[in-house]
């Protein structure tokens, strides 16, 4: 039996039919959890990226607070006398 035989014989019979659409739903399948392994990837780094900037935003605030309570000598302007 040749190739074109075979080929005629699968899709005439509904095993031949019943084969084809398992490879598809294997392969659907196959697709669909790598995108949801993708998806909780992207998930989990931007969960990770918010903490990250909340962390970063109040040590940013943390040092504007310290530079506001700092002694700043403003006697050292340019329309004071240095004596």
């Amino acid at each position: 039996m040749s190739f074109s035989g075979l080929h005629t014989v699968l899709f005439s019979s509904n095993l031949g039919l019943l084969f084809i659409e398992k490879g598809i739903v294997i392969g659907l399948s196959i697709t669909v959890g790598i995108f949801i392994i993708l998806l909780l990837f992207g998930l989990r780094t931007t969960y990770k990226l918010k903490a990250e900037s909340k962390r970063l935003e109040k040590s940013n605030l943390e040092e504007l607070d310290d530079e506001k309570k700092k002694y700043k000598d403003f006697t050292e302007g340019h329309l004071y006398n240095n004596n």
